[in-house]
This record gives structure tokens, sequence and C-alpha cells, in this order.
């Protein structure tokens, strides 16, 4: 099921699937049943979870920093963290880039000057899809951490330099993109217009000539 809310599966089909599943006795249909019950109950949540943006990411700090106490404690399961990284890398990438990149789409889509018409930056990655997954690895690399065949030994450091390296060469990318086409994928010091301040007399006056 669509992790988003609203899910692509129309209510319709859901519908006509779950009172099939109901008037069917057999164990494969209850099975069905109880499948179909929490998974919607937990797409319930998700969809409730979604305008609480900070409790979200703390929960995940707390999902993150138990992940890396196990690993740390148990001194292991290097390449299970390293490909954990390489996909947060990816995500990421995602999340910083604009939905339809302006490299390929012919020119830039983001005004860049102020006479431009007003067009939001819109993400590849929004910022939902980005915690639900960042936050489902940290938990899939959790339960790995207790399957002794994924502890592979290895130098670590070596893992480390090339996580960095791989970072710091894919984050410069980024930045130059980002400059050359003019946009910032953050909200933070941008100019905000708070209608409340605008009072009906204001208002009167700008309509005036």
């Amino acid at each position: 099921m669509d992790p988003t809310p609203g899910g692509s599966t129309s209510a319709a089909d859901v519908s006509a699937a779950a009172t099939a599943a109901t008037t069917d006795p057999s164990p494969a249909s209850s099975v069905w049943r109880w499948t179909f019950v929490i998974s919607q109950r937990y797409q319930h949540i998700l969809d409730k979870s979604t305008p609480y943006v900070s409790h979200r990411w703390i929960a995940f700090a707390v999902i993150a920093f138990v992940y890396a106490l196990r690993v740390y404690l148990l001194e292991g399961f290097y390449v299970v963290s390293y490909a954990l990284g390489i996909y947060i890398l990816n995500l990421l990438i995602g999340f910083l880039s604009p939905q339809v990149d302006p490299e390929f789409s012919g020119g830039p889509t983001l005004p860049t000057r102020g006479s431009d018409e007003f067009r939001p930056f819109v993400r590849r990655l929004p910022e939902f899809k980005f915690w639900y997954s960042i936050t489902k690895a940290f938990c899939i690399a959790f339960v790995l951490t207790f399957f002794g065949v994924f502890d592979v030994p290895v130098f670590w450091p070596i893992l480390l330099f090339y996580w960095v390296m791989l970072c710091m060469m894919t984050l410069r990318r980024q930045i130059e993109h980002m400059i050359k086409y003019k946009y910032v994928p953050f909200t933070f010091g941008k100019q905000r217009y708070d209608r409340k301040r605008i009072t009906p007399s204001s208002e009167s006056e700008t309509l005036l000539p």
C-alpha cells in the first residue's frame, strides 16, 4: 500500500475485495482479511502523522540512535551500515533535487529574477516519503543486526573513507547544480506573507489608483 496519504488503490476495488474476502470462509481469505485490516490501520496511522513533522523526525532520531548504539556495542555489521549510508545519500539527493530537472527540461523551471512568475520548489522526493523511507531503512537495518550472516568481517575505516568521499563528491555536484540553476531547496529564511497582517484598509489602499 502506498505510504503517502491517499493511496493509488481505488475505494471501489478495495471495498469489492473486502466484501469478497468476508463472504469466503477459506483460511486464505481469513489471512487476507487480517492483512487487510492491519494494512488499513497502518495506513491510517501514517495519514494522521503527516502534519506532525517535528514529532516524526524526533521518532526517527530515536530509531537512528538505537541502531547506532547497537552497532557500536556489537562492533560489527559495518557492511549493513555502509549500505544504509549509500541508501540515505540517494534519498538525500532526491530530497534536495527539483521534481523537474532544469538540465533536461530545456531551461530553468524556477524564477531567477524578481519579475518572474512565482513557482514554488517541488521536490523530487517529498518530505513525508523521505522520512518514511529513511525510517524504514533504519528499522530494516536494525532487524538485520540480529542475523550473524550479515556480519561480514571488514576493515571499517576503509568503508567509512569510501562513504565520506562519495558523500563529498555527490553533495558537491548537487551544490553546483543548485548554483547553476539558481534554486534553493529549503524554506528557511525565505520571505513569508501573513494574511493576518493585511488589514481591510490597507487592501483598499492598494486597489486605489
